[in-house]
């Protein structure tokens, strides 16, 4: 995407930030004329309302943004859209958030998605960089979540594994990183045996995508990503309202692919890995049953309760892998479960951790960046609902209670207790359009997991 900044301009329109409490005493300030204008645009001085205001040529000559006593960063996405074509800036006198925020939260605000459009969106309005905005850093997050979106939101018939290996080898290549991609039967010959499984019904042969980035002494950070391109539920057919949005079931990996393009474009010293199982989840004679028994990467034989959990399949192998590293911290993300959303909304990924400081960690940096999370219990006692007659244990429990934490502790069977570990379970996908955040894929948590990593890691390596 083109980024909607430029360095300079010798034409450029004012924007001037006005906080909540004082539009009133602002408005006083103004001339009749003005305050004239203001009252005809209905705008009452609420946070977040945008005013452009009018010079004597009948064209804009400046902007009034509205914002909160607190705001955040998503209070300066509104600009992205709502101001006319042509080339502002900011002139308050002190920034309400961090220059670099207020960019950002614009970028992910012009991010559109017209591939399969004749017609494109129009040029909208471009920003000239404030002093003390962090460019390399913002144009980074920009395009990393941008990245996401873009993947996520692309339709199935063009996002399937192997163009999901493809998104990550460019990225690799951008960045000087080693991907390696085992395909098909080759899984079974590398004791990948869950991806395969999974993926084996589609025409489209599931894969493990493996980016490595680093120097090995630097401390070791695993990402993992659920990648089922779509997915129909396999022979536990989904019906069609649940299938309709499925194209996004591999937003856990588009995340982790941006939380890794971050890391690398800000060159963080740590040794990178990111793995990510692609798989269709699909129907056909070979599709994997109801009541089949599979063994996983880790020796562990699972009894297949339900073919719809296929994402905790395919991660377990994933996880297992990551794990054998020792890493200082993992973090996998995944559209995991129905449960996490009924319990906490779209707009919040439910957290399972079993290490506090980890937790600690992101749940600080979700409050600090505005990218919120909420922390949910690894309970050990519902371990027993996992439990099979026939196998080692089962993918689901029977009943559904309690469907986001089984499927972590799921999750968990793979992990050893020494490796600090985070699962997300989130929507990835933003329902309607908001400041900053249109409709469309969305990288939940990985502003919040870049600063961890950042901060809990990163930072000691520099010292």
């Amino acid at each position: 995407m083109s980024l909607p900044f430029v360095d300079r301009s010798s034409s450029s329109l004012p924007v001037q930030f006005v906080v909540q409490s004082k539009w009133k005493s602002w408005l006083k300030e103004q001339s009749a004329a003005r305050r004239g204008w203001i009252d005809s645009t209905g705008v009452s001085g609420s946070a977040g309302d945008v005013v452009v205001l009018p010079g004597r040529d009948g064209k804009a000559s400046g902007a009034v943004l509205v914002v909160p006593a607190s705001p955040v960063l998503w209070d300066f996405g509104g600009l992205a859209t709502r101001l006319p074509a042509g080339t502002w800036k900011f002139v308050s006198d002190s920034a309400p958030v961090s220059m670099t925020d207020a960019m950002v939260a614009i970028g992910l605000g012009t991010w559109t998605f017209d591939r399969y459009k004749a017609k494109k969106s129009k040029q909208g309005p471009r920003f000239v960089w404030p002093e003390g905005a962090d460019k390399a850093r913002a144009t980074a997050m920009i395009e990393a979540i941008s990245l996401a979106r873009d993947l996520i939101t692309m339709p199935s018939s063009d996002m399937g594994p192997e163009d999901l290996a493809s998104a990550v080898q460019e990225l690799g290549k951008a960045h000087k990183a080693r991907v390696k991609v085992i395909v098909g039967d080759d899984l079974l010959k590398q004791n990948y045996p869950m991806v395969h499984a999974v993926g084996r019904a589609s025409a489209r042969a599931p894969r493990l995508i493996d980016l490595v980035w680093g120097k090995e002494s630097d401390p070791k950070v695993t990402l993992v990503g659920k990648g089922v391109c779509f997915d129909t539920g396999g022979l536990d057919l989904k019906p069609a309202a649940g299938m309709l949005n499925m194209k996004k079931d591999m937003g856990g990996a588009a995340t982790m692919l941006a939380v890794a393009a971050m890391v690398m474009a800000c060159k963080l010293p740590v040794r990178l890995r990111l793995l990510i199982p692609a798989v269709e989840n699909s129907v056909s004679g070979n599709a994997f049953r109801p009541l089949d028994v599979v063994p996983t990467r880790k020796g562990l034989s699972v009894e297949i309760g339900n073919t719809d959990a296929e994402g905790r399949l395919i991660l377990c192998d994933a996880l297992h892998e990551g794990a054998s590293e020792k890493p200082t911290m993992m973090v996998d993300c995944a559209t995991l479960t129905g449960a996490a959303r009924v319990a906490l909304g779209t707009d919040l990924p439910a957290l399972f951790c079993n290490d506090d400081a980890l937790a600690d960690g992101l749940l600080a940096a979700g409050k600090s960046v505005t990218d919120p999370m909420w922390r949910m219990p690894l309970f050990a006692p519902y371990k027993r609902l996992l439990d099979s007659r026939v196998a080692d244990l089962n993918n689901v429990s029977a009943g559904g209670f309690g469907g986001a934490i089984t499927a972590a502790l799921y999750l968990q069977a793979f992990v050893p207790d020494d490796v600090p570990w985070a699962h997300f379970d989130m929507m990835a996908w933003n329902n309607s359009s908001r400041p900053g955040r249109p409709e469309g894929g969305e990288a939940q948590a990985a502003r919040a997991i870049f600063a961890t990593i950042e901060k809990r890691i990163g930072r000691k390596a520099d010292q």
